[in-house]
C-alpha cells in the first residue's frame, strides 16, 4: 500500500489545478486499502470506548434514579455539567495532542495514559457497592468528572489518528466503517448481559452495572495492545501548529464553515439519539409495561446495527458521504415519527421500528466522522498546518454536548410533564408527555441534521483535487530535497 508523505511546511492553493503525477481518479482506492487484519486490530479500541456509551446515556441515569434515590432533576444537572466539562476538555487535549512530540507517537502516549485513568474511573462508576464507595450526588459528580477526562484523552487522539492512517476519500470511510462495526459489536456485547439479567432478576441494578463495567475492564487492556501495535506507519504530520490563544483558536474554528456544519449536524444527531436513549427504558418499562424487554430492545437495535455500517459505506460509494448522511437522517425522522403509533400491547410495531432504527443508526455517525478528516486536509492545504486532533475534538464536543442536552433537557422535561419513574403507576397524561418527547424530540433533531449536511462543499471529486495539490506540494517542496 502506498502512503503519501504530507509533511510540507508550505501549501499553495494554486496547486489545485496541477496535474497529479499519480494519475488518480475518483474511486481509485483499492490499491490503498489497509490489510483487514490491521484494521480490525486498529478498530478494536472502539470496544471499551463504546461500551460505556449506552450505560452512560440510558442505564446509569435510570439506575441511579430508581435504585440509589438521586432525583431526576439532580441527575439531569449532573450529567449536563459533566458532559459540558468533557466537551471543554476535548479541544485542550486536541491541541496538546497535535503538539506532542514523543518517540512513541503523538497519539499513542495520550491513548495509553488515558486508558489507565479510564480503567480507574470505571471501577468507581460501575461498581458503586464497593466497601469504600458511598453513592451521593457529590460522588457521582467527581467520578463522572474523572471518567469524561479519561474518555477524552483516549477518544480525541484516537479519532485524529484514524484520520491520519490514510489520505484516501473512501479508505477513510472504510476505516470509520471498521470502527463503527467494532462499536456496534461492543454495544451488542454490553447489552447481552443486562438482557440476560433482566430475565432472571430485572431489578438487580448492581449486577447490571457490574456486568457492563466488567466488559469495559476486560476489553480495555487487550484493545489497547492491539490498537497501539496495529498501524506502524501513518501520514507524516506537517509542522505542529503554533500556540494560539483561546480566542484565536475559537476564531480559527469559526472560520471553518464546513467544520461548523459537521459540528451542528452531529450535535443534532447526538441530541436525537441521546433523548431516545435516555428515555428508552422508561418508554418500554412504564409506557409499554414490558420491563423484561427494556434491555432486549437495545440489544435488538444493535444486532442490526452491526450490519448497518457496511451497508451505509456501500451506499456512500454511490451517493457520496454527505448525501448518504442526509438520507440516513431523513429515514430516522420517519422512524421516530412512527413511534407515535406505538401503543401498549403493540409489541410487533415496536420491534419493527427497533430493527429499522438499528439499520439506520450508523449513517450520520459514520459519515460525519469520516468527513472531519477531509476538512482537516483542506485546512492543511490552505494553511500548511496540521490541526487534525483539534478538528476531531470539535467533532467530539458536538457529540458530548448533544448527549448533555439530551440528559439535561430530556429528563427534566418529562419530569415537568408529570412523569416520575419512582411511582408504581404514572398518570395517562404523564405517559403521553413521555411518548411525545421520546418520539418528536429525535425526529426534529434528525431533520435538522439532514438539512445542515445535504449540500456539503467537499465531495469525492473535491477531495481528490485537495489530495493532488498536497502531493504536488510535497513533490516540489525544496525542503524534501526533490
Amino acid at each position: 500500500m502506498k502512503e503519501f508523505v504530507l509533511d510540507s511546511d508550505i501549501f499553495a492553493a494554486g496547486s489545485m489545478n496541477k496535474k497529479s503525477r499519480t494519475g488518480l481518479q475518483p474511486g481509485d482506492a483499492e490499491s490503498k486499502q489497509l490489510p483487514r487484519g490491521r484494521l480490525i486490530a486498529f478498530a478494536s479500541l472502539m470496544l471499551p470506548i463504546t461500551a460505556a456509551q449506552v450505560p452512560m446515556a440510558a442505564f446509569l441515569p435510570a439506575l441511579y434514579a430508581q435504585y440509589f434515590g438521586i432525583p431526576l432533576a439532580a441527575l439531569g444537572a449532573i450529567f449536563l455539567a459533566e458532559r459540558v466539562w468533557g466537551a471543554a476538555a476535548d479541544p485542550i487535549i486536541g491541541i496538546l495532542s497535535d503538539r506532542t512530540k514523543s518517540r512513541f507517537g503523538r497519539r499513542k502516549s495520550w491513548i495509553l495514559i488515558g486508558g489507565l485513568l479510564y480503567a480507574l474511573a470505571t471501577v468507581f462508576l460501575f461498581f458503586p457497592t464497593l466497601p469504600f464507595v458511598h453513592v451521593t450526588p457529590v460522588f457521582l459528580t467527581a467520578t463522572l468528572f474523572t471518567f469524561y477526562l479519561a474518555w477524552s484523552m483516549i477518544q480525541i487522539p484516537y479519532l485524529a489518528w484514524s484520520g491520519e492512517v490514510s489520505s484516501d476519500y473512501h479508505e477513510r470511510t472504510r476505516i470509520a466503517m471498521f470502527q463503527a462495526v467494532a462499536a456496534a459489536l461492543s454495544l451488542l456485547l454490553i447489552l447481552i448481559l443486562p438482557t440476560i439479567i433482566d430475565q432472571i432478576s430485572p431489578k438487580n441494578a448492581v449486577l447490571k452495572l457490574g456486568a457492563m463495567g466488567g466488559v469495559i475492564l476486560l476489553s480495555l487492556p487487550v484493545s489497547l495492545l492491539l490498537t497501539l501495535r496495529s498501524v506502524p506507519k501513518t501520514l507524516k504530520p506537517a509542522a505542529p501548529p503554533a500556540r494560539l490563544a483561546p480566542v484565536k483558536t475559537l476564531a480559527l474554528i469559526l472560520r471553518e464553515g464546513a467544520l461548523l456544519r459537521i459540528f451542528f449536524s452531529d450535535f443534532a444527531v447526538s441530541a436525537g439519539q441521546g433523548v431516545r436513549g435516555v428515555l428508552a427504558i422508561f418508554f418500554v418499562t412504564d409506557y409499554m409495561h414490558l420491563p423484561k424487554l427494556a434491555s432486549a430492545v437495545f440489544l435488538l437495535q444493535f444486532i442490526f446495527g452491526v450490519a448497518a455500517s457496511p451497508i451505509w459505506a456501500a451506499i456512500a460509494r454511490r451517493l457520496g458521504k454527505h448525501r448518504t448522511a442526509a438520507t440516513g437522517e431523513l429515514v430516522q425522522v420517519a422512524i421516530n415519527l412512527c413511534l407515535l403509533l406505538v401503543v401498549p400491547g403493540h409489541v410487533a410495531l415496536l420491534l419493527g421500528l427497533t430493527v429499522a432504527q438499528g439499520l439506520a443508526q450508523g449513517s450520520g455517525n459514520l459519515m460525519l466522522r469520516s468527513m472531519v478528516a477531509d476538512v482537516a486536509d483542506r485546512h492543511r492545504l490552505e494553511t500548511g498546518t496540521d490541526r487534525t486532533a483539534l478538528f476531531f475534538s470539535v467533532f467530539s464536543i458536538s457529540m458530548k454536548t448533544g448527549l448533555a442536552v439530551a440528559a439535561g433537557v430530556g429528563l427534566p422535561l418529562v419530569a415537568w410533564l408529570g412523569f416520575n419513574p419512582a411511582l408504581p403507576v404514572n398518570t395517562h397524561q404523564a405517559l403521553h408527555g413521555l411518548v411525545l418527547v421520546f418520539a418528536l424530540g429525535p425526529a426534529l433533531a434528525h431533520l435538522i441534521s439532514a438539512a445542515l449536511i445535504f449540500n456539503f462543499p467537499i465531495d469525492e471529486a473535491r477531495h481528490l483535487e485537495i489530495r493532488r495539490a498536497l502531493e504536488e506540494e510535497v513533490l516540489h517542496d525544496p525542503l524534501t530535497g526533490n
